[in-house]
């Protein structure tokens, strides 16, 4: 896996930025954005609201001509993001929340949210 394409980044950057303004409308707080392991791991979204965190992993196609967004989150990915949610949350001292995984699929200007994905 290369080096994404000015136009990948952006695209990805534009799906992002769609997910966090769908969560904050429901009332969520973004606590953190693209955060990172250490060892190459990223987690898109971190969001919380009350006594609940969401690990959000963002997906953002132009057309959905190979599918469904959401399908590129394979079983290895869901074990890796499941890996880098309990790193974030000893890396913040967090403790005593529920934890749900979520997946935000947007496919040019569409926003599809799957809750608890995983």
């Amino acid at each position: 896996m290369g080096v994404p394409s000015r136009a990948n980044r952006a695209r990805g950057e534009y799906g992002e930025r769609r997910a966090a303004d769908w969560y904050q409308r429901g009332g969520f707080t973004v606590v953190a954005r693209n955060w990172r392991d250490g060892r190459g791991g990223e987690l898109d979204l971190v969001l919380r609201r009350d006594g609940l965190v969401v690990f959000c992993e963002v997906k953002a196609r132009r057309s959905d001509a190979y599918g469904s967004p959401a399908e590129a989150v394979t079983p290895a990915k869901q074990a890796r993001l499941r890996r880098l949610g309990a790193a974030w949350l000893r890396a913040e001292g967090v403790q005593g929340v529920e934890v749900r995984f979520d997946v935000v699929a947007v496919t040019g200007t569409a926003v599809e949210v799957y809750v608890a994905a995983f």
